[in-house]
């Protein structure tokens, strides 16, 4: 198998057309019922990701036919699914393994929609669900529409990383850069791996455990943000060999969905929504997080004074250390992640807080690449945001546990705040695309 893989790289690698055809047949492949569950598709995505990256095919290109190939798997695999009904459980890997089908079912059915949004995410659900989408007789127009976005979301979360480390190969990195990015690296990954383990283990204390390696991993990098100058600067540098005018019009869009504006819009009707369905606890919750976070930010940004990179024409005048934005958007999507995740087993918890890290992340990584912030000042909004969230969980669940919202009072949310996403967001987006120009 590994000779077959040697082989397929060093073949692409000397063709961007036969590396674009094997982006797209791996992408659909990975989505594709049955095979994707055997199929090692992300370590597939990420090398080839590695080589578009390194000068092969623009990252435009290789994120347009990731999501061509992830989307026809997906509409396949439905069609296999409404073709067979009930049949399916007699296929060959599904027979072998029950438990995956169930499970598919399990989630397809308790959160609809949702479930193809997150579940494109999770390794097993990733190739099952839309067979289950077209088993269970969803509709065509409602699976293709839901199919677009989060193919979409996949395919930028799937390459793009493979891509930026082959951009970083290309461009030579300086001295001290790869110490400084493991030092990063390990900082981060500790807060995760200690988070996950205690959530895992049914931990009562483990927001206590969370906010602990949390804040100690933030003080550590207020205690030593100026001396990562080389890696704030080569990543800096890194991003802006992203750019393009399609892209830059997609991060704006992005990056609006962080701005305060928007921010205390759909804070206050989050929290207005909560309160008309007396969800009191959860409103406690949310209200503190959101209200601690945006405090916090303000004080540390005016305590720091760090500049923001001098390259937009007309430079933001608000300090940058931490990033507003980031910490806003994090700090948001992590509430309405906890707020999924009640009464949930432990790994769905994780793979709920998982699903909230995308858009949260894509507002953060949305602020570097329109040069308003450094690296570490949307990894401190990130750290910030994450601490309040474990220390106002833990606080609001001394007592009881925050109890789950029905999926009514989901429905009613998700629409509520999708609808205001996407009219604040458009709201004079042709300023803001003047704002961003650099």
């Amino acid at each position: 198998m590994n000779d077959v893989l040697q082989v397929l790289l060093h073949w692409t690698a000397s063709s961007s057309y036969w590396l674009g055809t094997a982006i797209f047949f791996v992408a659909l492949l990975e989505c594709l019922a049955l095979v994707g569950i055997v199929l090692p598709g992300v370590v597939l995505l990420f090398a080839l990701a590695v080589i578009a990256g390194n000068g092969a095919l623009d990252l435009s290109s290789a994120l347009l036919l990731a999501w061509l190939g992830g989307l026809s798997g997906d509409i396949l695999s439905y069609a296999l699914g409404r073709r067979l009904q009930h049949k399916v459980r007699r296929l060959p890997v599904i027979r072998n393994h029950p438990k995956w089908l169930i499970n598919a079912e399990l989630h397809f059915e308790r959160y609809g929609v949702l479930s193809l949004l997150v579940g494109r995410f999770i390794g097993p659900l990733r190739p099952v669900l839309p067979l289950v989408a077209g088993m269970l007789a969803m509709p065509l127009t409602r699976f293709l529409v839901v199919s677009l976005f989060a193919a979409a979301g996949w395919a930028v979360a799937y390459l793009l990383p493979g891509w930026m480390v082959g951009a970083a190969l290309e461009l030579q990195p300086p001295e001290h850069f790869w110490q400084q990015t493991a030092w990063v690296v390990s900082g981060v990954a500790g807060c995760a791996v200690i988070s996950s383990f205690a959530c895992l283990r049914g931990w009562r204390t483990a927001s206590v455990a969370s906010a602990f390696v949390l804040g100690l991993t933030l003080i550590i990098l207020m205690l030593n943000w100026s001396s990562l100058a080389v890696f704030d600067q080569y990543l800096h540098d890194l991003s802006q060999l992203l750019r393009s005018d399609w892209l830059d019009q997609a991060m704006v869009v992005v990056t609006r969905l962080g701005d305060f504006s928007t921010q205390i819009t759909v804070s206050f009707i989050l929290c207005a929504l909560l309160l008309l369905f007396k969800q009191y606890q959860a409103l406690f919750f949310t209200c503190s997080t959101l209200i601690t976070t945006a405090v916090s930010n303000y004080l540390l940004k005016h305590y720091f004074e760090r500049a923001r990179p001098s390259t937009l024409l007309e430079p933001l005048q608000s300090f940058s250390f931490p990033s507003g934005h980031s910490a806003s958007g994090f700090a948001f999507f992590l509430v309405l992640g906890v707020l999924a995740s009640r009464q949930q087993p432990q790994r769905w918890r994780i793979i709920w807080l998982l699903a909230a890290f995308l858009p949260a992340s894509s507002i953060a990584l949305s602020r570097v690449y329109l040069t308003a912030h450094w690296p570490t000042d949307i990894l401190a909004g990130a750290l910030l945001a994450s601490l309040v969230c474990s220390v106002s969980l833990a606080i609001t669940q001394t007592q009881h546990p925050i109890a789950a919202l029905s999926k009514r009072h989901w429905q009613i949310i998700l629409a509520v705040l999708l609808v205001s996403f996407t009219v604040l967001v458009s709201w004079n987006l042709s300023i803001a695309l003047q704002l961003y120009a650099y």
